[in-house]
């Protein structure tokens, strides 16, 4: 949306702030970003449940309601800013669960009430990739966006996020959190960290059926034949959990790295950048970058502290859309569970030079490595 009233936006280029509120699932976060990408602050606090569970709405919401405050005044602490310096206040519109987003959403709205600051709805998929451009300094590369919510391959073209492929059924960060859940693994930090350190040690690759369907995948069999799988072969003692871990994530970050790389033929494109919360996993790390390096290409990847959901990633992306004229009125400053990435007008990048076509070199074929194949 946009607004006369904040007209200003567009014609003072002065550096610019936002605090950005973030709690679409089980992280919330708050951050407080410059227009340049410099991070003041960056607080997260996240609700994890016994091993064996999830997190459900109604919980998670009351995790968010319990401590938003609370980091929202560490968050101003920590950047050393007084309330009054904020141009805007930033939070995910979308997607996500429905009772965390209406949280961030009623307190975003009352400290915009509170401190007199235009809203900004942003969107949650998109705000990852503006975050991973900023912190990498790629340019234009295809994004992989994996979390537990989402999947989707990504590139920018004409004012839009486009989206190549994607999940056609659960995302991939789903079906490592409910495997987790299977075998039992913890939940802290986080069921897709333990499978990752539970892999290193698997020693047996166990063969798992790879669903990729043109462009897309699908997850929800995979799931159910693990599921299945870890019953009969644990039970008779012929594999072991790290096992089974080090299957799962080979199959499916197999299946990820090769419709990325279609799509990076595709586009013509020879950069790829991970990012979500799976986007922290070292192996998928590795696969795209031996992927992109035999197409002469790089990898960008980042860390726990922007891969992950948080407030900064909010905040940054808000003010991109801020400077550009979106402003979100407080009568539709609400929140929803489904908003696609390709639904947002991305005019911010729409002055960049387009990278000039580059012939595309022959597609590998992605497969699981076994154990004595894996890099040294």
């Amino acid at each position: 949306h946009t607004s006369r009233k904040w007209d200003f936006a567009l014609r003072s280029w002065r550096e610019m702030l936002a605090i950005g509120l973030e709690g679409s699932a089980n992280k919330l976060g708050i951050g407080i970003v410059k227009e340049d990408g410099t991070i003041l602050s960056n607080v997260r606090h996240t609700y994890i449940t016994p091993p064996g569970t999830g997190f459900l709405p109604k919980e998670t919401a009351e995790h968010h309601r319990k401590h938003v405050i609370r980091l929202v005044k560490e968050a101003i602490k920590e950047a050393q800013i007084k309330p009054e310096e904020l141009d805007c206040v930033c939070y995910t519109k979308g997607p996500g669960m429905g009772g965390p987003l209406r949280v961030c959403a009623v307190v975003a709205r009352m400290l915009s009430q509170m401190w007199k600051k235009p809203l900004v709805g942003v969107n949650h998929c998109v705000a990852h990739i503006e975050m991973g451009r900023v912190v990498t300094g790629a340019k234009d590369p295809v994004a992989l966006y994996v979390s537990g919510g989402n999947t989707q391959v990504i590139s920018y073209s004409q004012e839009k996020y486009r989206i190549f492929g994607e999940t056609i059924d659960i995302a991939v960060g789903n079906c490592l959190d409910r495997f987790a859940r299977i075998v039992k693994l913890s939940n802290d930090p986080s069921p897709g960290y333990n499978i990752e350190q539970a892999a290193k040690n698997g020693s047996k690759f166990v063969e798992l059926p790879y669903v990729v369907k043109g462009m897309d995948v699908s997850f929800a069999g995979i799931l159910s034949n693990a599921e299945e799988t870890a019953k009969e072969m644990l039970g008779k003692g012929e594999c072991t959990v790290d096992d089974l871990c080090f299957s799962l994530q080979e199959t499916l970050f197999a299946m990820l790295v090769e419709t990325t790389e279609r799509a990076m033929a595709h586009c013509g494109n020879n950069e790829v950048m991970a990012v979500g919360g799976v986007g922290c996993n070292k192996r998928l790390h590795q696969m795209l970058a031996t992927m992109a390096s035999e197409r002469g290409g790089k990898a960008y990847t980042t860390d726990d502290r922007y891969c992950i959901d948080n407030g900064a990633m909010i905040a940054y992306t808000g003010l991109l859309m801020f400077r550009h004229g979106h402003v979100t009125p407080f009568e539709e400053a609400t929140c929803t569970q489904r908003f696609r990435t390709d639904d947002v007008h991305i005019n911010w990048r729409g002055g960049e030079e387009e990278a000039a076509p580059v012939p595309a070199p022959k597609q590998s074929v992605w497969a699981p490595l076994r154990p004595e194949d894996q890099p040294a």
